[in-house]
């Protein structure tokens, strides 16, 4: 079993995803969850190699820009993975800045690729990310 199956059966088995939960697609809401933890550990991952480059001064702003996502993926996994209801808006707002975090750390490794294959393993999970909170958005604005 994958770790992907993990989080799927986790949100089939919720007594809450019967009466709803967060109204979402089952595997919509899994691939968000599984992108927002492959993110978290790919930003964490790229932030500690570029602290390794002899040219890490260079490299400042993307480990910033590193942290700050896998922060903001890891607590975006954490709250999707919370079926009980709770306040949507607060869901709707963090998956929001996932999604800007996701795309700010893409494209700030995407200048990094040519030099450093970290940086363009990290740029593309967090498009990965990206594209799947903006999947959750789009689902739960309906």
């Amino acid at each position: 079993m994958t770790h992907h199956d993990t989080t799927a059966q986790m949100i089939r088995s919720h007594p809450a995803a019967a009466g709803g939960g967060l109204g979402l697609d089952p595997q919509v809401l899994a691939d968000c969850i599984d992108a927002c933890t492959t993110c978290a550990q790919a930003c964490t991952a790229c932030a500690d190699a570029c602290l390794g480059e002899e040219m890490v001064a260079e490299l400042r702003r993307c480990i910033r820009t590193d942290l700050d996502c896998a922060d903001v993926c890891d607590a975006t996994g954490r709250v999707l993975s919370r079926l009980t209801p709770g306040d949507l808006g607060l869901v709707r707002s963090l998956v929001q800045a996932c999604a800007d975090a996701c795309r700010a750390c893409g494209d700030e490794c995407e200048q990094h690729a040519g030099m450093h294959e970290h940086c363009r393993v990290c740029a593309e999970a967090c498009r990965r990310c990206e594209a799947a909170c903006r999947r959750v958005l789009e689902a739960l604005s309906v």
